[in-house]
């Protein structure tokens, strides 16, 4: 993982330029934050909240879907007040953001990737596809080792879930989906996917997971039973975003065996599939 300093992290009033829908229940919101937008790189993640009361008080963390121009992407299903409040927003209203946060991606592995998503957790992949393949630059830096191709595994509880797929097209990045009540794609779990791709050889040179945390132990055992190398983005739940509450830490091994505990915000979101503790 690259380092990242604190003091690239600012707080802005972002107008908001696009909410709309993407898939049930889920959004895509466009904020204009030029700042933001200029140094965030795939992998890491913005705080939002809204501004026109205090309840809720505490932003939500989006992962960086995209960037265009001065203005950020970021992807959101409405699972509880924060979100649904969120999705209220209409072009001109003003929400309060903060970023980069977290540590992004790093240097891309070459060769071919794949990304394995479950729920709402392909948000990261677009901008990192676009990224990896060498097709964008982020933060002032343009990958020149280019992945030869990337796809997206992508697992929802049904069709209507699926966000972003033509996104996902025009950017050169195949899906493949699994739905948990086969209503597309594949009847059954995203890691079944990944399971039949390695039994028949096909092994990746770097896997990247993000989704739900029993997904993501289930993803960590399969992995290490194919010997892939995987890094997981992780989704625990965020109060600050910046390391000051630690109601996001993670169970982490370190190299001497022991097992410490990590914030998701401020020492990942990224960590090595091997070393997380479930």
């Amino acid at each position: 993982m690259n380092a990242v300093a604190p003091e690239c992290a600012t707080q802005v009033l972002a107008r908001v330029v696009e909410n709309v829908a993407v898939a049930d229940r889920t959004y895509r919101l466009r904020l204009e934050a030029p700042g933001i937008a200029a140094t965030i790189q795939p992998g890491q993640f913005v705080m939002v909240r809204t501004t026109r009361t205090i309840d809720p008080l505490l932003g939500r963390p989006f992962a960086i879907y995209e960037v265009h121009g001065d203005a950020i992407d970021v992807v959101y299903l409405v699972l509880g007040r924060g979100t649904a409040e969120l999705a209220t927003r209409r072009p001109g209203d003003v929400v309060s953001v903060w970023g980069p946060l977290g540590h992004p991606f790093g240097a891309s592995p070459g060769g071919n990737v794949v990304f394995v998503a479950g729920g709402i957790g392909q948000t990261p992949f677009l901008a990192l596809g676009r990224w990896w393949m060498g097709a964008a630059s982020y933060g002032g830096v343009r990958q020149t080792n280019a992945c030869q191709s990337a796809q997206l595994l992508y697992g929802v509880r049904t069709a209507t879930l699926a966000a972003g797929l033509d996104d996902f097209a025009r950017a050169g990045i195949d899906v493949e989906l699994a739905t948990d009540d086969g209503s597309l794609g594949h009847h059954g779990f995203v890691t079944d996917l990944l399971r039949a791709r390695l039994e028949r050889g096909d092994r990746p040179s770097q896997i990247i997971g993000c989704g739900p945390p029993p997904m993501l132990a289930s993803l960590s055992k399969l992995v290490a039973e194919f010997g892939v190398p995987c890094d997981l983005s992780l989704e625990n739940h965020m109060a600050c975003g910046f390391g000051a509450c630690f109601s996001c830490v993670a169970k982490i091994r370190q190299p001497d065996g022991s097992i410490d505990l990590k914030r998701v915000c401020v020492e990942g979101p990224i960590f090595p599939a091997e070393t997380v503790v479930w």
